[in-house]
């Protein structure tokens, strides 16, 4: 996950179940897994870290992120043999694992076309990459908050530090030819409760996609930049009469056994 400033825990936390679920579907799609280490890459956190120790069959479980703050967290789950502050572009095991698992994270790491086949290329033989990260940048709810700190602010936003993904062939072309490559897309219809004074959608976004927007900029300049995303969220993603918001949110999934 991303480095400095650090995660907020509790604000990651606040919706939960809504990111523990597609975990979950990742790891129902992972088949048999190979003889080695479980790494939880990017693993926040540590909010898989039980349902990976359930599927593990006696396999240590090693945590990887770069954050201070939510190894700290994943620290009290309890599940990891070890947990390993590092930055996914550097990182490397210290044994060959049977599965690479990465939820919602690899998305904050750039070059892919390097990345990827240099993970598939650290597995064990017979082992799996399975990873997932949100595929959610054109929708309005990911675009506007790039889109108006440009208005705003013109080039105080580096673009490339906000999450970024390929176009799914992209993958297909990369990693197919490794192995049993399976890719699939998911968009799962997320009911969003109000909280008083702001809409759910930016409470949503703010603590993961906006943080890097976020962070750039001056309290009163933040200020006014999430009174006029809340206006835009209001047309995009009316909230209904109970307070709530009916909010797609669109995820890539693949897995690679090598």
């Amino acid at each position: 996950m991303a480095n400095s400033p650090d995660w907020n825990p509790g604000a990651y936390e606040r919706f939960r179940d809504l990111r523990l679920r597609p975990g979950l579907d990742l790891l129902n799609a992972v088949g048999q897994m190979a003889a080695g280490d479980v790494i939880d890459l990017g693993c926040g956190n540590g909010q898989l870290g039980p349902a990976l120790k359930a599927r593990a069959e006696g396999r240590s479980i090693v945590g990887v992120d770069a954050s201070p703050a939510m190894l700290e967290k994943a620290r009290t789950a309890s599940c990891y043999a070890s947990l390993q502050q590092a930055d996914i572009r550097d990182w490397h095991p210290r044994r060959a694992p049977g599965l690479i698992f990465s939820n919602a994270a690899l998305h904050w790491v750039g070059e892919h076309e390097k990345l990827l086949p240099r993970l598939a290329q650290m597995l064990a033989k017979g082992g799996t990459l399975a990873v997932q990260m949100p595929h959610q940048n054109k929708a309005p709810s990911h675009r506007v908050w790039l889109s108006l700190s440009e208005e705003m602010f013109p080039n105080r936003i580096e673009k490339m530090g906000t999450p970024g993904v390929m176009a799914p062939q992209k993958y297909d072309e990369l990693l197919a030819p490794m192995g049993r490559f399976r890719l699939w897309e998911t968009e799962y219809y997320q009911r969003l409760v109000a909280e008083k004074g702001s809409h759910p959608v930016r409470r949503y976004t703010e603590s993961t996609y906006a943080r890097p927007v976020l962070n750039a900029l001056e309290a009163n300049e933040k200020a006014e930049l999430i009174r006029r995303y809340e206006e835009a969220m209001q047309v995009a993603y009316p909230v209904r009469a109970d307070g709530s918001v009916l909010f797609p949110f669109r995820r890539l999934f693949f897995t690679l056994t090598v």
